[in-house]
């Protein structure tokens, strides 16, 4: 039995896991998948000061207390940073790190360097989050989704926490200076971010190994099985 902590990523909750972590349960597999702070079930929790260390402390006490070790830690999309930043705050408890079509800046690299939003709408940016709008959510991020599936998706996305969008300059820089030699990079041949150029960096700075997968930025709903058989290698 394998124990798997799934982190999501930017609009979304642990709810975007729901098929891969369905997947993973009906073979026997023990599977979290939180939400953070500010997002989906707990956006009344949204305040200033969340940022992505805070997610990433609040992870590493979750695998303390439910004294969970050889953790199969996962990050999609942004929650790739929350995922480096738990795996260096737990380091004894991760067993191999997969990052799916996820964003892991190295030191001195921001987000804002990597994604590219083309012809994106603004964003709608409030006091503490920013989201895309509803048109963009249908139109490009929720493309790939389709009938009931993207209804389901549409109505539960939420604004992202500012602090959870970006990491300081360092921040990462324990990550990037250890080992994860049990780490793979799942990249999603139809999704605009994060580009490959990136996928790759994180590949060979690690010696990861490559995945493809012929889906878009949430092989999570559209591939859950086959996700699901990539996260445990």
């Amino acid at each position: 039995m394998a124990k798997i902590l799934l982190v999501h990523g930017s609009f979304q909750g642990g709810w975007i896991w729901q098929p891969a972590a369905a997947a993973l349960r009906a073979a026997g597999h023990l599977v979290y998948a939180p939400t953070m702070e500010g997002c989906a079930e707990r956006v009344h929790a949204l305040r200033a000061g969340i940022t992505v260390t805070g997610a990433a402390e609040e992870l590493a006490e979750l695998l303390r207390y439910e004294d969970l070790s050889d953790v199969v830690l996962v990050g999609t999309s942004s929650g790739g940073m929350v995922a480096a930043k738990t795996a260096s705050l737990a380091p004894e408890r991760i067993s191999r790190v997969v990052f799916v079509d996820a964003l892991v800046p190295q030191p001195g690299e921001s987000t804002k360097d990597i994604v590219q939003r083309g012809d994106a709408d603004p964003y709608e940016v409030t006091e503490f989050a920013r989201g895309p709008t509803r048109n963009d959510l249908a139109t490009r991020l929720f493309a790939e989704l389709e009938g009931a599936q993207k209804d389901w998706a549409l109505e539960r996305a939420t604004p992202h926490p500012h602090g959870l969008s970006d990491v300081t300059a360092d921040e990462l820089k324990d990550f990037w200076d250890a080992d994860w030699p049990n780490s793979a990079v799942v990249y999603c041949v139809h999704s605009e971010n994060p580009p490959e150029p990136h996928q790759r960096r994180t590949v060979e700075a690690l010696g990861a190994q490559w995945i493809e997968m012929d889906a878009g930025h949430y092989p999570m709903l559209t591939h859950g099985e086959e996700l699901a058989q990539h996260i445990l290698g």
